[in-house]
Order: C-alpha cells, then structure tokens, then sequence
C-alpha cells in the first residue's frame, strides 16, 4: 500500500502522526439549559420580577427627591440655609440606598457588604461627619438612586411589553371563541391557530423570564458594587 512506507518514513524520523480531529459540535452545558427550563418554576424569578416592577416607581421618587433636594440646597448656599439642607439630602439618600440594599438583597438574593462601620462609642458629632462624608458608599449611594430612574424605567417598560404580550397569547385559546382576536390584522377564529398563539406565548414567556433574571443579575452586580464596601465586611471567623 501507498501509505505504509509514508508510516515507516514518520516512526523512523520519530514524528507521531496524529489524524486531524473533526470539530465538535457545541453544545450548552446541562446546567446553563436546565436554568432556562427551570426558570417558571423558581421563585427568584418571581423576586426578581417583582424588584424590577417596583425599579420605576422607586426610581421616580428617588429623582424626584434628589433634584428637588440638591437644586434648593445649592441655590440657597449663598444664604448658607443649603448647607442643612444638602446635608439632610445626603442622609436621606444614605437611608434610601440602605432600602435599596435590603431589596437588592431580598428580592434578588444579593451578597452586599456593608455600608458602613459602626460608629465607634464616644465618638463626636464632628467625627461621625467626617466619617459619613469619607465614606465611599456615602457617595456611590447617591449614584445608585441618580441611575435608578432610567434604568427602571427601561426595566419597567420591557416587564410590561414582554408579560402583556405573553400573557395575551395564553389565553387566546380559552378567550377566541367569545372575543374578536387578530393577530397581525389577521383573525383567530379557529382552534389550530388558538393553540399555536398560546404555544407562541409559553414559548415567549419562558425567554421572557430568563431575559428579566439577566437584567436582574445586572440590578444585582449594581447593588453590590455601589451599595457597599468589602472593607466593611466582617473577616472570616478563624478556624
């Protein structure tokens, strides 16, 4: 044969010849597809929806309060009458963002670290500001609650779109033969396309669900960044 003096030229050179490995295929790891499957039957998932439907109206109010807080503190610094009042804006904002932090750590499961040390006893008015006002969280609190309006916002308007649309093509089935129902100008006024509208939307549901964990996995990965310090954080007990 042509090939076995190729095969005795390789071993007497001593170079192995190894025949080329056609390319796998790819396929996802089990446990990414069985989270996506799995995803109506968690209640993260619920939590996560129900943190990203509460984005808007806590964003609203929290922009509300900072630029009706900041606008009147920094006019009216010229008087020195701003200074207690951005002041107040500022603890108020640390209290809000401990809100959000709770949140965070409720609804989305969250590990945040602390946002502060506790104040050491005996310390002074002065020191306790100073070590407000030194704190990093102190700051990135008040970024946290300045992102949340639009972001929420968008959040808020992808949860309505995504769970009105899915939730109308599930009852198609149960609701077409009582009331008038087109889909792209077209009726639904038989059973075959009643069930395919109600599989469309299982079908979008389910990539809807895991869509709102992906934004709530970013809403996660926001808090723990801006909601608190690891130098806060307890050190590990020793063993």
């Amino acid at each position: 044969m042509g090939s076995e003096p190729a095969a005795e030229n390789a071993t007497a050179t001593g170079i192995e010849t190894v025949p080329a490995a056609e390319p796998a295929a790819f396929r996802p790891p089990a446990g990414a597809l069985l989270r996506f499957l799995r995803a109506p039957i968690e209640l993260r998932s619920y939590g996560n929806l129900l943190y990203l439907a509460l984005a808007f109206p806590c964003g609203l109010a929290y922009f509300i309060f900072l630029v009706v807080g900041l606008s009147v503190g920094l006019g009216l610094t010229i008087v020195w009458v701003g200074l207690p009042i951005l002041a107040l804006v500022l603890a108020g904002s640390f209290g809000l963002a401990a809100l959000e932090r709770q949140l965070a750590i409720h609804l989305l499961g969250a590990q945040v670290p602390p946002m502060a040390l506790p104040a050491a006893a005996g310390a002074t008015l002065w020191q306790r500001a100073r070590a407000f006002l030194s704190n990093p969280v102190t700051w990135k609190g008040v970024g946290y609650l300045a992102v949340k309006f639009p972001l929420g916002l968008a959040s808020f308007v992808l949860l309505v779109t995504l769970v009105s649309t899915a939730g109308a093509l599930l009852v198609t089935p149960f609701l077409y033969p009582w009331l008038p129902i087109e889909l792209f100008d077209r009726p639904v006024d038989n059973l075959g396309l009643a069930l395919a509208c109600g599989a469309a939307g299982a079908v979008l549901g389910l990539l809807s669900l895991n869509l709102f964990n992906l934004l709530a996995a970013g809403w996660r990965q926001l808090a723990s960044l801006l909601l608190g310090s690891a130098r806060f954080a307890a050190p590990p007990a020793a063993a």
